[in-house]
């Protein structure tokens, strides 16, 4: 498996091969993950009462300096794995009772979607979980792949997107991702427990000293996303990574900060979905990233399955 990439915004053109990965993303054609199992801390409505079964893939299309999976999206930390060490992985996930398949990171991994759709057991939701920095023309390529999106919006002012993710389109190419990945799933859609099994969900984290911005975000949500679409409001920033250097990232969110955010959400009907308290800025809620998951259960040991690097 070797190609050349064009799959995120970044239109790097970089070869990819099985466990080579020359590009923005830094990711090889194979899957590299560094976790695979269930997780509790996502919206209600994807980790239900037994977890969502979730992979956590390494490499990534943005440059958030303050990203909570640091070591997966800047260290690419983690294991490259086979297509078919890849199948076993979704029905292991499945057999622990997941409620659904949860794709973390997988912008620069969606040429596997088809493999995976195709593998995934028990009719069990596929989620999209991703930065927003998407490419409307490679989700066009993953229609009908994908049950949930849940998807970033993090900045509106292209100068903070360029400063602390590297890129400057980042707000216009994730508005036009969330309007194709509606288009896709159409209005939220819930099963008899109150699961998610089709729809769209966007997440905005507030960032400290940038509430302003956040405001920004959340009125062109209010006021040009389509009807339909869910919202999740997150105060669990907790710096990491170059943020520990970089103020005013290198501090915990206020709460005078993301009560303006609050009042806002809370004054507007338009907005359907969640809002955490400002108590989930722990670093207990990011998983460990060690592997978990994804060596073949039967013998940990064994390089069957396996290609390598971490």
């Amino acid at each position: 498996m070797e190609f050349i990439c064009s799959q995120c915004p970044r239109q790097c053109a970089a070869r990819r091969g099985e466990d080579i990965g020359e590009g923005y993303c830094r990711a090889p054609a194979l899957p590299r993950i560094a976790r695979a199992a269930l997780h509790h801390w996502e919206e209600p409505c994807i980790s239900g009462t037994r977890g969502s079964g979730t992979i956590f893939f390494s490499g990534c299309s943005l440059g958030c300096i303050y990203c909570q999976n640091y070591d997966l999206s800047h260290a690419c930390y983690g294991e490259t794995v086979s297509l078919e060490r890849l199948r076993a992985i979704l029905h292991e996930l499945a057999a622990q009772g997941a409620h659904n398949i949860n794709l973390v990171n997988p912008t620069h991994y969606a040429h596997l979607l088809p493999y995976i759709r195709e593998h995934v057991p028990d009719g069990l939701p596929v989620v999209y979980n991703t930065g927003g920095y998407d490419a409307v023309e490679t989700l066009r390529k993953i229609d009908g792949c994908v049950d949930v999106y849940l998807t970033d919006l993090k900045y509106r002012s292209p100068l903070l997107s360029a400063k602390y993710s590297g890129a400057a389109d980042y707000f216009d190419r994730a508005t036009a991702a969330i309007r194709e990945m509606y288009r896709q799933t159409g209005p939220a859609v819930y099963d008899s427990d109150g699961l998610l099994r089709r729809g769209v969900i966007v997440r905005h984290l507030v960032l400290p000293g940038y509430s302003a911005d956040s405001l920004r975000v959340l009125e062109y949500c209010r006021d040009r996303l389509p009807d339909g679409i869910l919202f999740s409001i997150m105060a669990q920033y907790t710096p990491m990574g170059e943020a520990l250097h970089r103020p005013p990232l290198n501090r915990r969110l206020t709460l005078v900060e993301y009560r303006r955010v609050a009042r806002f959400v809370e004054n507007e009907e338009r907005f359907t979905g969640y809002m955490q308290e400002l108590s989930s800025a722990q670093e207990e809620y990011v998983p460990p990233f060690d592997l978990t998951g994804v060596l073949p259960a039967e013998n940990p040991d064994s390089p069957e399955g396996l290609s390598g690097n971490r």
